[in-house]
């Protein structure tokens, strides 16, 4: 069975968060259940890189009720990201998860296979991005074009926590480092990084339905 390595930069960035997208279930902050893939079978490794480009935020997730990251290969910088090791199947299901499908969607990975640059995506990530290899096996995004992205939109503090906790797992980055790095992404607003950091150091949990800047 092929192998892939998911590149996830944002949520999924906290190996507890993106848990729910291979086992199923409602993750604490999401305003909706997840299947899960049709493989629950756990990553046979990860590890954290950095990748050329930029994260932002933008739109409204249905689950988190506020902005979702996006990844913008084009822009100047580094984004912080984690490589998941899971098979090809698991990478479409969760794509399919991620843009409200069902597991089980037909996907065409074999250009990312043939290490072509970028292919075609689903829905609101319409394209997949390889940005390298690891042990012979290709690295793999999903996005979409920045061109085609709505207006930018601050997401939850609680999006952002998960992104904090995945920072400080795959990257070791201390408090501050991680505060930097979320204050600088385009559409992420001071008090919610300020907000998440409150949920990390003390476990409160606001409520989905809060104002968001």
């Amino acid at each position: 069975m092929n192998r892939i390595w998911y590149v996830a930069y944002g949520s999924n960035l906290s190996r507890e968060r993106f848990g729910y997208y291979l086992r199923g279930g409602r993750p604490d902050g999401s305003g909706r259940d997840y299947p899960g893939c049709r493989d629950s079978a756990e990553p046979a490794d990860s590890f954290g890189l950095l990748i050329n480009g930029c994260v932002y935020f933008a739109g409204r997730s249905s689950g988190w009720r506020a902005g979702m990251a996006f990844y913008d290969p084009g822009a100047q910088g580094e984004v912080a990201a984690r490589a998941y090791l899971i098979t090809a199947e698991q990478f479409v299901d969760v794509l399919a998860q991620e843009t409200r499908q069902s597991p089980g969607i037909s996907l065409d990975l074999g250009p990312m296979f043939r290490g072509e640059r970028n292919s075609k995506g689903v829905g609101g990530y319409s394209i997949l991005i390889r940005v390298g290899e690891q042990r012979g096996i290709p690295l793999v995004t999903f996005t979409r074009e920045r061109h085609t992205a709505p207006s930018l939109a601050s997401p939850s503090p609680l999006y952002l926590a998960a992104m904090a906790s995945g920072l400080r797992e795959a990257h070791g980055w201390s408090q501050r480092q991680i505060d930097r790095y979320l204050a600088a992404l385009p559409g992420s607003g001071p008090m919610n990084v300020a907000t998440a950091r409150r949920i990390r150091l003390e476990g409160t949990h606001p409520s989905l339905d809060a104002d968001t800047v």
